[in-house]
């Protein structure tokens, strides 16, 4: 990617999303987690170089060109801005001096460009028509309308700026192969000196932060230098430009508080706001004069860690010991014999609006990330936008990315979490359901063979006793035996069943008529004559593939178990919810009965736990169920309140790919 003016060190950049909160011209975009500034967007402001506190911003230089090939010339010449107290607030009287040790042939002062265009301010001001006039010294202002508000071209100033104004003044009556450094605290002069209009004027320019180091690299302690004046020309009111309502006072402009013809506006969000108004005809006044910082005094590059009235006070302090030494006829001598020089320029619409995306464009993509009604729109700005909004308009305009929503993120983060415990859980449940597994399987083996032993040998004592007299209470406890060895055999059958690595039988299955067998056969019990059992089919009938035996054992257990908790409870109802989504059928078992204490959750699907009375279950058809439900690729989840009821969730997906599958 082209690098513009102001540039990313993707290295430093840590998602603080801050410059994007600044940037007057949404010109900064996210990409890979990087906050990129597009340079067709950008309108060099700097205010992302000031708000990065990771310093992950940094501004085309022109240092190392001034050191290796404009000083070296013999021909450079410095115009430094009339903000340089502020930046200098120690020494600002030496610094003429410290430039000439650096290497500078000329040092001159561009206040006196300044006083250059206050001629046509006036007469502007005097003229003008029925349209605002906006002052046009102000780069990054007239950046931004040329960009953002392009119907306010023929409303800025055809007028160049101090710094154009001296470097062509210098050209023309000094040398016109000076190379000419503008030295200031703006970043946005570096875009300027590559405008059509006003190029060959300025060859380099300096922010005061870049002098620093120029003074740095020429061992130039300008602390140890002594007190100099500039070289002529010397400027007269020009030296206040760099405070608001400077204009006005060197152009002889009336800047009253109460005058309505006038207004004076300075900073970043003042700035966006009047050229707003101006845009919507809200502003009547006929004159607007707009600095995008706090006045060149709190520009970007002043390198300067006074507050602003400190700036302004040592920048006063300048003007009123420096005023004092002009020759007013040199000064209109010089401004009359510069009459010749062409001070006005064009400007032109470069428009980098993007489209407003439609209104069900921006609410798809608020609700992609969990935003579908206005309350769910926090507009914590913690994205860099200032509302939820405004991001999803930026993301429909390509300028952001859809996971800068931090809430959206610790959101996803949470789910995140939630399903990796469930995961761990299930992983934990199923490596014990395998130990239990194998260890059941070899015990089902070892019983089997006496268990069929003792039955056969109960069953011909049995026939042998009852040609005796003896039979009687003989003969009924061993049909006790019998019994409970039957008992012992179908446990054993469970056990193998709960063990084995069987095949599925796949076939197209229709839970839904599964569930009528189930709940036919469940109602016709003596026990279940109270509980009402109900079917909701909002599946349309949908069929999976599975198979059919395990998944009716499975949904018999789990309705079975409904109907038993049921049974101790004045209400009795179970209803079940057949529904489905894109992937999966979902069966929805709720019931009235007592409920599951919560420390029992974990153990509902280990084999042989059961909070039934003894003799009425074995406590593995749960364990059974949640076997056949993973085997089918599935899902089990279980929500209850005591003495309140019970919710099964299950899910079966619609289509099932497995290996090992036994096809019917």
């Amino acid at each position: 990617m082209i690098n513009g003016i102001v540039s990313t060190i993707g290295q430093k950049c840590r998602r603080c999303y801050s410059c994007i909160r600044e940037c007057p011209a949404n010109a900064i975009k996210v990409m890979g987690g990087q906050a990129v500034v597009q340079p067709e967007r950008c309108i060099s402001c700097g205010h992302c170089v000031k708000v990065c506190s990771q310093h992950a911003k940094e501004i085309e230089s022109d240092l190392e060109r001034v050191i290796n090939s404009l000083l070296p010339s013999g021909r450079a010449a410095a115009i430094i801005a009339p903000s340089f107290p502020a930046a200098f607030p120690d020494e600002y009287d030496k610094i003429p001096t410290a430039l000439r040790k650096a290497g500078f042939s000329l040092v001159t002062e561009t206040a006196f460009g300044a006083d250059l265009i206050s001629g046509l301010y006036e007469d502007l001001f005097e003229s003008r028509g029925e349209k605002t006039i906006i002052s046009s010294p102000c780069p990054a202002v007239y950046n931004y309308i040329e960009k953002y508000y392009s119907d306010l071209v023929p409303n800025l100033a055809r007028i160049v700026s101090p710094m154009i104004a001296m470097g062509r003044y210098l050209k023309k009556y000094v040398d016109k192969d000076l190379k000419v450094v503008f030295i200031g605290p703006c970043v946005a002069k570096k875009s300027e000196i590559l405008d059509e209009e006003v190029q060959g004027a300025i060859d380099a320019v300096l922010t005061f932060t870049e002098l620093k180091e120029l003074f740095e690299k020429t061992d130039t302690d300008p602390a140890s230098l002594e007190d100099s004046f500039f070289d002529p020309p010397v400027a007269n009111q020009g030296k206040s430009f760099s405070l608001a309502g400077g204009l006005l006072k060197t152009s002889g402009i009336s800047g009253d508080i109460l005058a309505k013809e006038v207004i004076v506006v300075e900073g970043k969000n003042n700035v966006e706001e009047i050229i707003k108004d101006i845009a919507d005809n809200k502003i009547k006044s006929k004159f607007v004069d707009i600095l995008f910082c706090e006045g060149c005094i709190n520009g970007p590059g002043i390198g300067s860690d006074l507050n602003l009235y400190s700036k302004r006070e040592k920048v006063i302090d300048y003007i009123e010991e420096n005023i004092l030494h002009l020759d007013k006829k040199v000064w209109m001598s010089d401004i009359y014999n510069s009459r010749d020089i062409n001070l006005n320029r064009e400007f032109t619409a470069k428009s980098q609006k993007r489209p407003m995306p439609s209104e069900d464009k921006i609410k798809e993509i608020l609700a992609r990330t969990n935003k579908h009604t206005i309350g769910d729109e926090l507009n914590c700005g913690a994205c860099g936008y200032h509302s939820c909004r405004e991001y999803a308009i930026s993301i429909a305009k390509g300028l952001a990315e859809e996971d800068m929503c931090l809430p959206y993120l610790i959101e996803t983060l949470e789910q995140a979490y939630r399903d990796l415990k469930d995961t761990q859980d299930q992983l934990q449940s199923a490596e014990k359901l395998a130990s239990i597994g194998q260890l059941a399987a070899g015990v089902a083996h070892e019983i089997n063979n006496p268990l069929g032993t003792i039955m056969l040998y109960s069953s011909m004592l049995q026939r042998a006793l009852s040609k005796t007299a003896c039979a009687g209470q003989n003969s009924e406890d061993l049909q006790m035996i019998i019994d409970e060895a039957n008992r012992c055999k179908g446990i054993v059958a469970n056990l193998l069943n709960f063990a084995r690595q069987g095949k599925l039988k796949i076939s197209e299955v229709s839970i839904v008529n599964i569930l009528n067998d189930i709940v036919r056969a469940a109602g016709l019990k003596p026990e279940n004559s109270q509980v009402n059992i109900s079917i909701n089919d909002e599946s349309n009938s949908r069929k999976i593939k599975g198979d059919s035996d395990q998944l009716r054992q499975v949904l018999m257990n789990i309705i079975n178990n409904a109907c038993e908790a049921c049974q101790e409870t004045d209400k009795k109802e179970v209803n079940i919810r057949v529904s489905n989504d894109e992937r999966n059928v979902v069966i929805e078992v709720k019931d009235t009965g007592c409920g599951i204490p919560e420390d029992n959750f974990k153990k509902l699907f280990t084999p042989f736990f059961t909070t039934k009375k003894m003799g009425k279950g074995t406590g593995l058809g749960l364990a059974i169920s949640y076997g056949i439900i993973k085997m089918h690729r599935g899902d089990i989840k279980v929500k209850s309140v005591v003495n309140e009821g019970t919710i099964f969730t299950i899910k079966f997906p619609l289509e099932l790919t497995l290996k090992n599958v036994m096809v019917n």
